[in-house]
């Protein structure tokens, strides 16, 4: 895939839209050389909305309620972000699983961060359940979508050092910013070409990556 001008992401969110805010931030910046075109959103009351707004970016906002199968919502929420003709999909927290279809829309161009340390701990309540494991790290990981839930093939993580003092608040807390600087380091990579996802395989500096990089 290539592009004239600068890479373009659209960004689909459910919540507070950190991660969203910290893509824009970087982009205002000159660190990273992309476009964020749209904002989807499954929820009318995402605090994460407001920061759209804020960058003047356009928002496509399909509640979940307001359809009346999965099948309908994908279809009016991927239509509609196929219009803003977007490189790249990054879902930063965005809580909706998403069917086999859906993700057929883009092979190899949809992005997911995971707060865990995949392949542990697909799904929800993640830093509870690597507490209650009695893990010693946790982390994160930026992966590609695939109809597996949290199952497609992992880019790069972070890792944490659990405390003896965390609770699963202060360690979602305490992961949050490394959570930010791993999705802006996994979208410098795709945007400068360093990092291509290919239907085979997956490349970085033209040699295929065979365990996620690690962000230091």
């Amino acid at each position: 895939m290539s592009r004239i001008g600068r890479s373009r992401l659209a960004v689909l969110i459910s919540g507070r839209g950190s991660n969203l805010q910290a893509l824009c931030e970087a982009i205002a910046a000159g660190t990273l050389d992309a476009e964020i075109v749209a904002v989807g959103c499954d929820r009318a009351d995402a605090p994460g909305l407001e920061i759209a707004r804020k960058f003047g970016i356009p928002q496509v906002l399909v509640p979940r309620a307001s359809c009346a199968s999965r099948a309908e919502f994908e279809s009016r929420l991927f239509t509609q972000l196929e219009g803003y003709a977007p490189d790249w999909l990054v879902l930063a927290g965005f809580m909706r699983v998403l069917s086999a279809q859906a993700v057929a829309r883009w092979p190899a161009r949809m992005i997911n961060l995971h707060p865990s340390l995949l392949p542990r701990y697909p799904g929800l309540d993640t830093h509870a359940r690597a507490l209650a494991a009695g893990d010693r790290e946790h982390g994160a990981s930026v992966h590609l979508v695939t109809a597996e839930l949290d199952g497609g093939p992992v880019l790069a993580q972070v890792r944490l050092k659990i405390q003896p003092d965390d609770n699963p608040e202060r360690l979602a807390e305490r992961l949050r910013p490394l959570e930010h600087r791993l999705l802006l380091w996994v979208c410098s990579l795709l945007v400068e070409g360093r990092l291509l996802a290919e239907s085979e395989q997956i490349l970085i500096d033209g040699e295929p990556l065979r365990a996620p990089l690690l962000l230091n």
